[in-house]
C-alpha cells in the first residue's frame, strides 16, 4: 500500500517516479489502470499540426502542457482540455489533436504532476493518492495561469476561448464557468456536481452546485444513466432553474454509464460518445467558439 509521510506533501520519488520521469515529457500510451484488453482507440494523426509541449509558470510552478494547433498562420478560438484522474495521456492528447483537425488550439495542462504522473499506474489508490493532492485552490489557479498562457498566444484569438473536461475533469469545467468570465462555454462529460449525501465535509472544497448562482459561462452537461453520478443531476437541474440559468442544459444518455467518451476504456458506448461530441461542438459554436471554417464532427 502506498503510504504519504511527508507533511508538506509527497515528492515523486514517493510514487517510485523521478523527478527526470516527471518533467522530461508526457507518458507515453493509454492510462494503464484503465486500458482495455481489447480496445481500438481512435488515433487522430498530426498532419497539418502543430503538437508540443509547453510551459508557463502557475503559482511558483513550471507547469506542463499539451498543445496542438492548427499548422497554419492566424489566431484561432481555444479549448482547454481537462483530464481524467489519469492525466495526460495518449486519450486527452487525441482529443486535442482532435479538436486541432477542427481549427481549434487544444490545450491539457497537467494538473497533476507538482506529485507525479498517474497515467502510467496500474494501482488505483496510488493514483487517486496523486489526484486527491491536486486542491481546488490549485486547480482553479492552473486554469487561471492557462487562460493568461492562451490570452498571450499570438496563434489564440483571446476572444473565443472554452473548456471541456472528462470524469475528474468534467468538475473542473462546472468551477472553471462558475470562475471565470474569459471562458465562453464549457462541456462537462460527466464530472462531479454535488456532494454524495452523508459525506464528511472536506475543507476548502468547491462544489459545483453550491456556485450556480456565479455561472457566467453556458455548460453543457454530459452523463450516463447507469453512472452513480447521474443521481446528482436532479438537483442540480433544480439548482439551475432557480438561478436562471436557461443556457446550460444536461443531457442523460439511458444506456450510458460512466466514462462514455473513453474509447480506450470497457465503457465506452460509441454512439452516445459520438452524439455527445457533436452537441458539445454546437454548444460551442452557439455560443461564439468556432473556427471560422466549422467542420460539424471528427
Amino acid at each position: 500500500m502506498l503510504t504519504l509521510t511527508r507533511p508538506e506533501g509527497a515528492e515523486p520519488e514517493d510514487f517510485h517516479l523521478t523527478r527526470r520521469a516527471v518533467a522530461g515529457g508526457f507518458f507515453l500510451g493509454y492510462a494503464a489502470a484503465a486500458l482495455a484488453a481489447d480496445a481500438e482507440p481512435i488515433h487522430t494523426d498530426d498532419a497539418g499540426l502543430i503538437v508540443e509541449g509547453v510551459s508557463y509558470p502557475s503559482s511558483g510552478f513550471a507547469l506542463p502542457a499539451y498543445v496542438a494547433r492548427p499548422k497554419a498562420r492566424g489566431r484561432y478560438p481555444a479549448v482547454i482540455v481537462v483530464n481524467e484522474v489519469f492525466g495526460v495521456h495518449d486519450y486527452i492528447k487525441d482529443i486535442c489533436r482532435r479538436l486541432a483537425k477542427l481549427g481549434y488550439v487544444a490545450i491539457a495542462p497537467a494538473f497533476f504532476v507538482r506529485v507525479a504522473d498517474p497515467a502510467p499506474l496500474t494501482d488505483m489508490k496510488a493514483v487517486m493518492k496523486i489526484v486527491s493532492q491536486a486542491s481546488d485552490g490549485q486547480v482553479m489557479g492552473d486554469v487561471g495561469a492557462t487562460l493568461g498562457y492562451l490570452r498571450g498566444a499570438p496563434f489564440v484569438d483571446a476572444r473565443k476561448i472554452a473548456i471541456t473536461g472528462f470524469c475528474w475533469g468534467g468538475g473542473v469545467v462546472w468551477l472553471a464557468c462558475e470562475q471565470f468570465p474569459q471562458l465562453k462555454a464549457g462541456v462537462a462529460w460527466y464530472g462531479r456536481m454535488a456532494p454524495t449525501p452523508g459525506a464528511t465535509p472536506v475543507p476548502g472544497r468547491m462544489w459545483p452546485i453550491q456556485g450556480v448562482d456565479h455561472l457566467t459561462a453556458p455548460v453543457l452537461g454530459l452523463y450516463g444513466a447507469k453512472d452513480a453520478l447521474a443521481a446528482q443531476v436532479p438537483a442540480m437541474r433544480a439548482a439551475l432553474t432557480a438561478a436562471h440559468k436557461t443556457e446550460t442544459e444536461i443531457i442523460v444518455y439511458p444506456d450510458a454509464g460512466h466514462g462514455f467518451h473513453a474509447d480506450y476504456r470497457e465503457s465506452y458506448v460509441e454512439a452516445d460518445a459520438k452524439d455527445g461530441w457533436a452537441r458539445m461542438l454546437a454548444h460551442f459554436r452557439n455560443h461564439g467558439v468556432a473556427p471560422r471554417t466549422f467542420a460539424a464532427a471528427a
